[in-house]
């Protein structure tokens, strides 16, 4: 099979994406649709994605921007890909910093650190290289980014864990994001040494470099942009892109005070508190 072929009819599309809706409102994740769905492809999984997406839309949500994950070289290798994957970023997942957040908003979140472009000039595939990505920047900003669990992260009946596919489907496994810290022009500094302290409750938990995202934290964007064009769709002016994490994902539980401290690009916090829609 190819990038382009599908194993999920049209048809299907919309009531998969109400049973993602419905586990993000209840709390109760689904079955991984891989099982459901043996032989599912990438553009299935980005198919379904798309239908959330766009119901959500539909809803009155406002997209304001994309996610970049799976990175990292160890997270490609244990998700047993070779490329990353990408969300959507929607209005009602922006939390501001320094202050509570709900955990009632989430399943079962985690949290990890990386580094958001800010566009000022729209970016249109195919060809899109790392310059053209540092001049569409009109500045780049610490960020955290929560992720959430709609599909089942270990199979309730097998015990295995959801695939690539799966988390694909699930919107990238996006649910959050919170942006702090000092904003630079993406010259100011070697991006690729931004480094990041992840502190719970006051122990270091996570820490990382920039770099350990494609080499730089550029170098993702430059996939979105070309990823999304034979879809017709291109990263815009005023949207924020997060980069991809360049730490492992740390698990939030009720009560937790996070500080992310980027050193010379400043430090912000959050707690979270109440329960989990999943707990």
């Amino acid at each position: 099979m190819t990038q382009t072929d599908r194993l999920i009819p049209d048809d299907q599309l919309a009531a998969l994406a109400a049973e993602l809706e419905q586990a993000e409102q209840t709390g109760v994740p689904v079955a991984p649709l891989s099982e459901r769905f043996p032989g599912m492809t990438f553009a299935d999984a980005y198919a379904v994605q798309r239908s959330w997406v766009a119901a959500k839309v539909q809803a009155g949500r406002r997209v304001l921007g994309h996610k970049i994950g799976l990175t990292s070289r160890a997270m490609q290798m244990a998700s047993q890909i070779t490329e990353p994957d990408y969300g959507t970023l929607l209005d009602d997942m922006f939390f501001e910093p320094n202050g509570d957040i709900p955990l009632s908003r989430f399943v079962a979140p985690k949290v990890e650190v990386e580094l958001a472009f800010v566009l000022k000039a729209d970016l249109r595939g195919p060809n899109v290289t790392l310059f053209d990505v540092l001049r569409a920047t009109e500045y780049v900003t610490p960020a955290a980014e929560i992720i959430d669990a709609r599909i089942q992260r270990v199979s309730a009946v097998t015990g295995r864990p959801r695939r690539v596919f799966d988390t694909i489907s699930d919107n990238a496994a996006n649910s959050g994001v919170i942006v702090g810290g000092r904003a630079v022009k993406p010259d100011d500094i070697d991006l690729r040494w931004a480094a990041a302290l992840c502190i719970r409750n006051g122990v270091i938990e996570e820490t990382g470099v920039a770099a350990g995202v494609l080499g730089h934290p550029a170098t993702g964007i430059v996939w979105l942009a070309n990823r999304l064009a034979p879809h017709g769709e291109y990263l815009r002016a005023g949207e924020l892109v997060l980069a991809g994490s360049f730490t492992r994902p740390v698990d939030i539980a009720s009560g937790d005070v996070f500080t992310f401290d980027y050193g010379p690009l400043g430090t912000f916090s959050c707690r979270f508190v109440g329960a989990a829609r999943g707990q």
